[in-house]
């Protein structure tokens, strides 16, 4: 029988990197996780806690590989979600502007006993004028993303480099999920 790979999120950019990958899949979002992070827990321990939790909170047939992701912004040592706000947003950016931050996101495969890894790439950004930062919130793009932008969106201009996985920052480490599937598929 042929495993299926069922997608734990509600994410539109989990579903065109998979999708756009060639990789069959289904949704299945989780139910609704507490994302509070914990006293003293690493962004690290973070993510992996959150993608477990998702992966969990799904439920799985027979046959079935539940794909969970978390991803976070970390900038110094704090950890940024997605904005409460425009106001959220603007702070985010301004504290992003012009320094290098990390991307973090952990994946959960669950089959059986849970295969968690995770990815690390370091972004870049130029230094931002409050009039770009103004405009950047005021276009809505980063109301819903994890540390308030999108570098595949507008925010790709103000990226000048990054080191390691684009799709990381994306929303999902395509090379790394796909490399944990391999070993997996024979296995379920």
């Amino acid at each position: 029988m042929r495993s299926m790979l069922v997608l734990a999120s509600r994410s539109p950019r989990r579903r065109e990197i998979l999708r756009n990958a060639g990789i069959p899949f289904v949704v299945r979002p989780p139910e609704p996780v507490d994302e509070t992070p914990l006293p003293g827990e690493s962004p690290r321990d973070y993510v992996l806690r959150l993608a477990l939790a998702k992966a969990r909170a799904t439920p799985a047939g027979r046959g079935e590989i539940i794909l969970a992701a978390d991803t976070a912004v970390v900038a110094g040592r704090e950890i940024l979600g997605k904005p409460a706000g425009a106001a959220d947003a603007f702070r985010m950016l301004r504290l992003l502007s012009g320094r290098r931050h990390e991307v973090i996101t952990g994946i959960c495969l669950l089959a059986g006993d849970p295969v968690l890894d995770t990815s690390v790439t370091r972004v870049w950004f130029a230094p931002l004028s409050e009039e770009e930062i103004r405009a950047y919130v005021e276009s809505g793009e980063p109301m819903d993303k994890a540390g308030a932008y999108a570098i595949q969106g507008l925010a790709s201009k103000f990226i000048p480099r990054i080191a390691g996985c684009y799709f990381n920052v994306v929303g999902l480490p395509l090379a790394l999920v796909y490399q944990h599937l391999g070993s997996l598929r024979g296995k379920v």
